[in-house]
């Protein structure tokens, strides 16, 4: 097992569509082990193959509940709609409100090739239609409803604002 770099907002390859994986042998449970280990040092809850440059369909979530490998994984169906926030690993230092299903069936294969289903709610649901949004090129940030500014910039901008309001009273 190894860590991985995470590719960050700029790089061409998070703009690529994956290909399918085809191949389920030794390659792919050693990239599903580094993918999980890096997700976990980065102190995420998600990585898709193309947040580490590979442009496979793979991807690994944990919302707490252990870890879920996903190989050619498909959203078959949605229900319901949620809004909350999100961020990413590979664009670090923001994060934003994105309107997203709240339930959904998945369909994909494990590490072994086999075909599995679930259903998926809530911030699970949210975390499978992020990844899932990375194996076709597109980030959180293309459907964001409205950026999230950190308390300190805004602390900083109420500062900004009274220095302002106290340089307009001096010049009175």
């Amino acid at each position: 097992m190894a860590l991985r770099k995470i590719v960050e907002i700029g790089d061409a390859k998070l703009r690529k569509v994956c290909k399918p994986q085809e191949k389920f042998d030794q390659r792919l449970r050693i990239l599903l082990d580094d993918m999980a280990q890096t997700m976990y040092k980065a102190n995420g809850v998600g990585l898709a193959a193309p947040q580490i440059g590979i442009l496979r369909r793979v991807v690994v979530i944990d919302v707490g509940d252990g870890l879920i490998e996903l190989i050619n994984p498909v959203i078959t169906e949605t229900e319901g709609s949620q809004s909350g926030p999100e961020g990413c690993l590979s664009v670090p230092g923001r994060s934003g409100i994105v309107t997203r299903p709240n339930k959904l069936h998945v369909k994909a294969q494990d590490a072994q090739g086999n075909e599995i289903e679930f259903d998926a709610e809530e911030f699970f649901a949210r975390a499978v239609c992020h990844e899932l949004d990375h194996l076709d090129g597109v980030l959180y940030v293309d459907k964001m409803d409205e950026e999230i500014f950190d308390d300190d910039e805004d602390e900083e901008y109420e500062d900004e604002e009274e220095y302002e309001e106290e340089d307009e009273e001096d010049e009175q």
